[in-house]
């Protein structure tokens, strides 16, 4: 592995783990086959969603997104901070924590996720994600790296919605790591938007306050580990906070657009119940602005 590549501090031994309520064995694996079940349909159905016009195929996408954790047994609650952009490239950079960031992130924004490449060659989620348009990337050789910022300026061009988790590695929620600068350079080139979105984990013994290490997918943990922590946390939240775009052409070069995305992603959070109080100020006074649970 190169030595440019990010590394995250967070460890399944340090990090991912559950000291909540938890579900009973046998709901957890009714819930755990429910969610593996539903990721099977999606590789079989990918094929025949190909074939279907951009619109469909997108409210499809959605759906199955959506359903997805739900189906892990995790609600979502989403807030978007402005309306979702109808025409033109946007890049769409977000925190990274777990591998349900991914579905989450599908179900309010879907585009082609940026990805590194041994995700390929995994079996059944590197056909699923080579099929949906996936954007590969070699992560560990930077010769490559001006390559892959000239594939992600050429989708942005062509008016895609590119998703890239800027952090280059998950992690446990705490606080995260830079973001790097290569993407924003694709954006820039593009003339494109930059989409910033927050993800945070909750559960309801934490009172509002942050609970990642159910979902925390890190390091060498075996995702079928991760997988049965998920299913077995009771009253597991996704809070996904689509925020502001910040027009790329704005900032004085890729690093200070990095920073920005990157300050607004990581700015602190306000209590879910203030969300929902100026959330409803916010139906009264900006129409754009909507709630979806």
């Amino acid at each position: 592995m190169s030595v440019w590549l990010p590394v995250a501090p967070c460890t399944p031994d340090g990090c991912a783990r559950h000291t909540g309520a938890v579900r009973a064995p046998l709901p957890a694996a009714l819930l755990l086959l429910a969610g593996c079940a539903l990721v099977l349909l999606g590789v079989a159905c990918v094929p025949l969603v190909r074939l279907l016009g951009a619109a469909p195929r997108r409210g499809l996408t959605r759906s199955w997104a959506r359903a997805l954790p739900r189906a892990f047994g995790v609600r979502v609650t989403v807030r978007r901070h402005a309306p979702e952009a109808e025409t033109g490239g946007e890049l769409v950079v977000a925190n990274h924590i777990s591998w349900l960031d991914i579905p989450l992130i599908a179900s309010v924004l879907p585009g082609r996720m940026v990805a590194k490449s041994e995700i390929r060659r995994w079996p059944l989620l590197g056909p699923l994600a080579a099929l949906g348009g996936t954007l590969f990337i070699e992560r560990d050789r930077l010769r490559a790296l001006p390559a892959a910022v000239r594939a992600l300026t050429a989708a942005l061009r062509s008016g895609s919605r590119v998703v890239v988790f800027p952090e280059g590695s998950t992690w446990c929620g705490r606080g995260g790591g830079a973001f790097r600068p290569a993407a924003f350079q694709a954006a820039i080139d593009a003339g494109a938007t930059v989409r910033p979105v927050r993800i945070a984990y909750r559960t309801a013994e934490h009172h509002g306050g942050p609970a990642a290490g159910a979902v925390a997918f890190v390091g060498t943990d075996p995702l079928a580990a991760s997988l049965w922590r998920v299913v077995r946390a009771a009253g597991l939240t996704a809070q996904v906070d689509v925020l502001a775009p910040i027009p790329a052409a704005g900032e004085n070069g890729r690093r200070a657009l990095a920073r920005r995305a990157r300050a607004a992603v990581l700015e602190p959070e306000v209590p879910l119940r203030s969300r929902q109080t100026t959330v409803a100020s916010d139906r009264a006074n900006r129409p754009a602005a909507s709630v979806h649970h």
